[in-house]
C-alpha cells in the first residue's frame, strides 16, 4: 500500500496511545515512544521515515525542534529563577562546559570517533529535559530546593546545549581554516540570534499587549512568526534560528502586561504532539546494525557520562552556593536525557549524512542509548538513592484547592495557619488576587496543564480539592489528578444540582469522589455562607471537652471540615469519614451565626415565618404614628 495517509495517520495514533500509556505507569513517555518506534522501524520495517518525508524529513525535524525550544522559552521567567539561579547558572554555563571536555575524549578513545565527531557527540549530550526530568521528581520526592534546580536546569540548558553542538557543527563542516570559520560563526550566530530574536520578541509582545490582532488569530499568527524568524535566521547565520526562537520565548514570556498563557496552552499542545511524532520518526530511523555496531566501548561512555562527567560538573558548579554534600549527590544522579538530545542528533545526522561525512552512523543511536540507559536506570533507581541520602521529603501533608473563591480563601489561610501547606489554583484573576494579599501561595491557570505540570511543584500536596464552580473541568480536574495521585486524593464538594437534571448526569466513579465535609454541601452553600458572615473557627479537644460536647455546644451552627491530630496531621471530614476527634485534637470547622434554614423542618420554617409577619405587623403603627 502507498498511500502515504496510512502511516502518518498511524504515528499518530501510535504517538497517543504510547503518552496514555507512560502516562497510566507513571513513566516518562519517551521510552515507550522509543520503543515502538525502533519496533515499527528498524524490527518490522513497517514505518520508513524517509520514504514517508523524503527530503522533507529535515525541514520537518529542524522546524518541530524549533517550536519546542520556543515553548520550553515561553515558560522561563526571570522571576522564578532568582531564588536559585546562581547553581543553575553555572551548570548550563561550566557544567556544560565540563561534561563536553571530559565525554568527548572518552568517545574518541572508546568509540573511535573521530576528534570533530566526538565533540559534536559531547555538546549534544549535555543537555536533560523538562520532559524526562518532571515526571521523575514527582516520584522521587526531593526538597524544593533540588526540585527546582533540576526542573530549571532541563528548561534553561536546552538552548545552551544545542548552541554549543551548532558552534561544532559549524567547525566540521568548515572547508577552510575551521578555528577562524567557527568563531565567525559563533559571533554571527550571536548577532543575528540575539538581534532578530529580541526585535521579534519585543514585537509580538507590542502586538500582544496591544491587540493588534484579534483573538482567534493570535495563536497563529505568533506561531507563524515564530517560524518565519528561524528561517529568516538561519538565511543571514547558519542554524542561529534555534537561539532566535529562544530569546524571542524568553522576551515575550519577561514582558509586563503580555498574557502568554493562551499561546503556550496552544505552543503544549503542539509541543506534545511534536515529541510524540519525532521520538517516533527518529527511533524508526535507527538501525539495528548500527546499535549493535556500535560496541563495548559504548559502556565505558555511558560510565563516564553518569559517573564521572555529571559528578564532576555538579561539584563544581556548587562552589559557593552553599550546597550540602547530599544534595550535590543527589543532583549528580538526576540526569536523564530528552527530547532536545534525539531531535538536534538527528538533525545534524542528516546534514553530515547529506554531506557524506564519516563515522556519522555512530552518531544517532549513541544518543539514542544515552537516553535510554539515563532515562531507565535513573527512573528506577532514584527513589532509593533519594531515601539513601535522606533526601526525599516527608510524606506530603498539604492540600491543592482548585477554586479561589472566599470559602476557599478563608479556609486556606486557617490551614496555613497550622503550617499546612496549601495551594489555591483558579483561572478567576480577580480571586486568586485576593488571595495573594493574604499570602496564600496561588496559580493562575488550569492545573492540569503541561505549563502546570511544569511550574507546579506538587510533592508537599497529599490530597486536591475541587471547589470550584466550574461544573465542566470539575470532573476533568479530577480524573487527571487521581492518576497524577492516585485513588482517594482527590475529594469534591457534592454536586446534589447536577444530580436533579438527567442531562447533568456525571458518572459513578466521579460521585464516589463528591461529598467533601458533609452531605448536600455544594459550593453555591458554602459561598452563601460566607458571604452571610460565618467564620472558620479551631478548636482544641481536652478530656473535659471532648468531641461530643463539642457537638453540643455548636450543634446544627458548626460545618465540620477537618481534624488535626497531635501530629500535626489533617483528617478532612467527608461523607464516608469515620473520624473520631481525642483530647488535644482541633477541629476546624465552619460556624454560622444561627441555625441554617436549608437544616430547618417544615414546621420550623413555617413557624419562623408566622414570627417575621408578626414582627413586621408590630412595627407597622409605630411607623405610621
Amino acid at each position: 500500500m502507498n498511500d502515504p495517509i496510512i502511516p502518518l495517520v498511524a504515528v499518530g495514533l501510535i504517538s497517543i496511545a504510547c503518552q496514555f500509556f507512560a502516562y497510566k505507569i507513571k513513566l516518562p513517555a519517551i521510552l515507550p515512544l522509543l520503543v515502538v518506534g525502533i519496533i515499527v522501524g528498524p524490527v518490522t520495517g513497517m514505518l520508513d521515515a524517509d520514504a514517508l518525508f523524503g527530503e522533507l524529513l529535515f525541514p520537518i525535524v529542524s522546524l518541530s525542534v524549533a517550536i519546542i525550544l520556543f515553548e520550553g522559552a515561553l515558560t522561563l521567567k526571570f522571576e522564578d529563577l532568582s531564588g536559585h539561579g546562581s547553581m543553575v547558572r553555572n551548570l548550563c554555563t561550566i557544567g556544560v562546559l565540563i561534561t563536553w571536555g571530559i565525554v568527548a575524549p572518552v568517545a574518541h578513545y572508546a568509540l573511535g570517533m573521530s576528534w570533530e565527531l566526538a565533540f559534536l557527540f559531547g555538546a549534544i549530550v549535555t543537555v536533560t529535559g523538562p520532559t524526562v526530568i518532571i515526571p521523575m521528581l514527582r516520584t522521587v520526592r526531593p526538597s524544593s530546593k533540588i526540585s527546582n534546580i533540576l526542573r530549571w536546569e532541563g528548561i534553561v540548558i536546552d538552548p545552551i546545549g544545542a548552541l554549543l553542538a551548532v558552534l561544532v557543527f559549524e567547525f566540521l563542516v568548515a572547508t577552510q581554516d575551521p578555528l577562524s570559520h567557527t568563531l565567525y560563526a559563533f559571533g554571527a550566530t550571536l548577532a543575528v540570534g540575539f538581534g532578530i530574536g529580541a526585535s521579534m520578541g519585543y514585537l509580538m509582545g507590542k502586538m500582544l499587549r496591544n491587540n493588534w490582532l484579534p483573538h482567534y488569530l493570535i495563536n497563529t499568527a505568533v506561531l507563524t512568526l515564530m517560524l518565519g524568524a528561524f528561517a529568516g535566521s538561519n538565511l543571514l547565520a547558519h542554524e542561529s534560528g534555534l537561539l532566535t526562537v529562544t530569546i524571542m520565548g524568553m522576551f515575550l514570556a519577561n514582558m509586563r502586561d503580555v498574557d502568554v498563557d493562551d499561546i503556550l496552552e496552544f505552543k503544549e499542545t503542539l509541543s506534545v504532539l511534536l515529541i510524540s511524532g519525532l521520538f517516533i520518526l527518529l527511533a524508526s530511523r535507527i538501525s539495528l546494525d548500527s546499535l549493535i555496531h556500535v560496541g563495548w566501548g559504548s559502556i565505558f561512555v555511558l560510565i563516564a557520562i553518569m559517573f564521572v562527567a555529571r559528578p564532576i560538573s555538579v561539584f563544581v558548579s556548587s562552589i559557593g552556593t552553599g550546597l550540602k554534600f547530599r544534595e550535590l549527590a543527589l543532583l549528580s544522579w538526576i540526569a536523564p536525557r530528552g527530547i532536545v538530545a534525539a531531535a538536534v542528533s538527528a538533525l545534524f545526522a542528516l546534514k553530515l549524512e547529506a554531506l557524506d561525512y564519516g563515522q556519522v552512523d555512530l552518531l544517532v543511536p549513541m544518543v539514542f542509548l544515552v537516553i535510554i540507559t539515563t532515562v531507565v536506570i535513573q527512573s528506577l533507581s532514584s527513589v532509593q538513592v533519594a531515601k539513601y541520602l535522606k533526601m526525599r521529603s516527608p510524606a506530603p501533608n498539604g492540600f491543592l484547592i482548585f477554586g479561589a473563591g472566599m470559602f476557599s480563601r478563608m479556609f486556606a489561610k486557617e490551614l496555613r495557619a497550622y503550617d499546612v501547606p496549601v495551594l489555591l489554583a483558579d483561572t478567576n484573576w480577580d480571586a486568586l488576587r485576593l488571595a495573594r494579599m493574604d499570602n496564600i501561595t496561588t496559580y493562575f491557570g488550569n492545573p492540569m496543564s503541561d505549563h502546570a505540570s511544569r511550574k507546579l511543584d506538587l510533592t508537599a500536596y497529599r490530597k486536591v480539592l475541587i471547589m470550584s464552580p466550574y461544573k465542566q473541568l470539575n470532573p476533568m480536574l479530577t480524573y487527571h489528578f487521581e492518576y497524577e495521585l492516585g485513588k482517594g486524593t482527590v475529594l469534591g464538594l457534592s454536586n446534589n444540582e447536577q444530580q436533579q437534571r438527567p442531562s447533568h448526569q456525571v458518572s459513578g466513579s466521579y460521585t464516589k469522589n463528591l461529598g467533601l465535609f458533609d452531605d448536600g454541601v455544594t459550593y453555591g452553600k458554602l459561598a452563601s455562607w460566607a458571604t452571610k458572615g460565618a467564620k472558620i473557627k479551631t478548636t482544641r479537644l481536652s478530656e473535659e471537652f471532648n468531641f461530643e460536647a463539642y457537638q453540643q455546644e455548636y450543634g446544627e451552627r458548626a460545618l465540620k471540615l477537618a481534624a488535626i491530630d497531635t501530629q500535626g496531621r489533617v483528617q478532612l471530614f467527608t461523607t464516608n469519614s469515620a473520624i473520631k476527634p481525642k483530647a488535644d485534637w482541633r477541629i476546624m470547622s465552619l460556624i454560622t451565626a444561627e441555625k441554617k434554614v436549608e437544616e430547618l423542618t417544615l414546621e420550623e420554617r413555617q413557624s419562623k415565618k408566622r414570627d417575621e409577619k408578626s414582627i413586621s405587623a408590630d412595627e407597622a403603627p409605630a411607623s405610621k404614628a
